[in-house]
């Protein structure tokens, strides 16, 4: 690594000096990127359905957390990175896939050095997940692939609408009481199900504290989010086993939903909505 930073201290000043992009792989206008290298698991995800086979050389190390990752088992194909310009450095690639919280010292060298890097915003709903998807298939020259991959996605939210529930309210609770309002993903995957998410219903946007007083006001049909794992005490969770809450969860229908479906979007995202829609059908209908 100290050789790795030695370079890339003298590649910058090389790059800097000439105003140009001399160390990293050459890029060849018009033609799809050959070596590309991703840094966020969202991109990681993207670039694995999307990419041509050989195109994508490495992802993050989140690609292979089975408590992240939806494409654990794809993402075992790559070389796995940490998000060190270093390591990517060496790895010359000729497109480097970010997201916009990304490690910025990591982009910002990157750059410097005269390798492209594209970034990508969190997906918030269904509308970004499929202009994420044109825009990778756009960057790989993989058009047609994400193409169909949005269409597929398309027809499966479509069989959602056949089966809709706004009548069922769903509380999404995680760690600290935090819940998802309107504007996230969370929000668009429980109105994909055809149901009412609380949050929105009492005006909470984006990531938002729900008090436990609130949630049991609320009463929520549903409760949606990931099980809490006790393996050693964590002050974060005490939410959860609060007495008051293990009421709440009592009296409605808990529906775990596992994180790696919901920190990223993606065709997976409707497999998210499919198991709350599953699970609102075990209320009866209210008349």
């Amino acid at each position: 690594m100290r050789q790795a930073r030695q370079m890339l201290n003298a590649c910058a000043a090389i790059a800097l000096a000439a105003g140009a992009a001399l160390c990293g792989s050459p890029a060849f206008a018009g033609e799809p990127p050959r070596r590309v290298v991703s840094l966020n698991l969202c991109t990681d995800q993207m670039a694995m359905l999307v990419a041509g086979e050989g195109q994508l050389y490495s992802v993050s190390d989140l690609a292979v957390d089975p408590h992240s990752s939806v494409l654990v088992g794809e993402a075992g194909k790559y070389a796995v990175n940490h998000g060190l310009a270093e390591e990517v450095f060496l790895m010359r690639p000729d497109l480097v896939l970010a997201g916009t919280y990304t490690t910025r010292a990591t982009v910002d060298l990157l750059r410097r050095l005269g390798i492209r890097v594209e970034e990508f915003a969190p997906e918030n709903s269904f509308d970004d997940i499929r202009a994420g998807f044109r825009r990778m298939g756009e960057l790989l020259g993989q058009k047609a692939r994400a193409d169909g991959i949005v269409a597929r996605m398309d027809r499966d939210l479509v069989a959602l609408q056949a089966n809709p529930r706004p009548d069922v309210t769903v509380a999404a609770w995680e760690p600290n009481s935090y819940t998802s309002g309107t504007g996230t993903l969370v929000d668009a995957i429980i109105g994909a199900a055809g149901l009412t998410n609380i949050a929105g219903r009492l005006g909470l946007t984006g990531m938002a504290k729900l008090p436990l007083e609130l949630l049991i006001l609320s009463r929520p049909d549903m409760v949606a989010g990931e099980n809490p794992h006790y393996a050693a005490p964590s002050v974060a969770q005490d939410n959860f086993v609060h007495p008051a809450f293990r009421e709440v969860v009592r009296d409605a229908v808990s529906v775990p939903l596992p994180a790696r479906l919901t920190i990223c979007g993606g065709p997976f995202t409707v497999e998210a909505a499919r198991m709350l829609q599953a699970a609102a059908s075990r209320i009866p209908e209210r008349r």
